[in-house]
């Protein structure tokens, strides 16, 4: 079992990629080489396996990384499933994970929704999605500096308020309305909820 996520980027013709590429790629870069664990291709569009078990935090620190520079935004659908065949890099492999992700992809582009997820499981891919729509009626308008806080948490989760601030040059009271701004709290629940479900799939 594995997580492939497909994603492109929303409003990537208004910027140059030098404002988001290497920060991208950055990023992806902990995951393991290019072409095998990731790809950026056809300029805004990306692919990126990893373990099932860090699918969505991963997508949603994605989409905080994105967000973080002002206007852009990402789309992205989860494939969650097994990998059949391995070809040379990531968009040449295959099987129900890779087709899950890309199906995914597809069918939310004509839509209103930014982050979908397909497991195989009908119950728990219906119950998931619709927990992933309401987090993205918050999630989709996170301000640059709510972003920011975001990704940075979530890439440091043990890290204090306290620690975060000096990061940030920025006061403790500051981190703590940022964060209650872009509710943590509640991306929090979700990942542990995420957790759950990912153990019984």
């Amino acid at each position: 079992m594995i997580a492939i996520i497909t994603g492109d980027i929303i409003n990537s013709e208004e910027h140059h990629a030098s404002e988001w590429i290497d920060i991208l790629k950055k990023y992806f870069s902990r995951f393991g080489p290019s072409p095998m664990n990731w790809e950026i291709y056809r300029g805004d569009e990306f692919q990126l396996k990893i373990t099932q078990e860090n699918a969505l935090r991963t997508a949603i620190q994605i989409k905080a990384i994105l967000k973080s520079i002002k206007d852009l935004d990402v789309r992205m659908g989860i494939g969650i499933g097994l990998e059949t065949y391995i070809g040379t890099g990531v968009s040449e492999s295959n099987g129900p994970a890779y087709q899950r992700s890309g199906r995914k992809l597809e069918s939310i582009k004509d839509g209103k929704v930014n982050l979908s997820i397909a497991t195989g499981d009908e119950f728990y891919d219906r119950t998931l999605n619709l927990m992933l729509q309401l987090a993205l009626d918050f999630m989709d308008h996170w301000s640059v500096v709510s972003a920011e806080i975001m990704a940075l948490v979530l890439d440091n989760p043990k890290a204090s308020q306290k620690e975060i601030a000096k990061k940030l040059g920025i006061k403790q009271s500051a981190v703590s309305q940022r964060l209650k701004r872009a509710r943590l709290d509640l991306v929090l629940d979700l990942l542990e909820y995420y957790d759950q479900v990912i153990k019984e799939i």
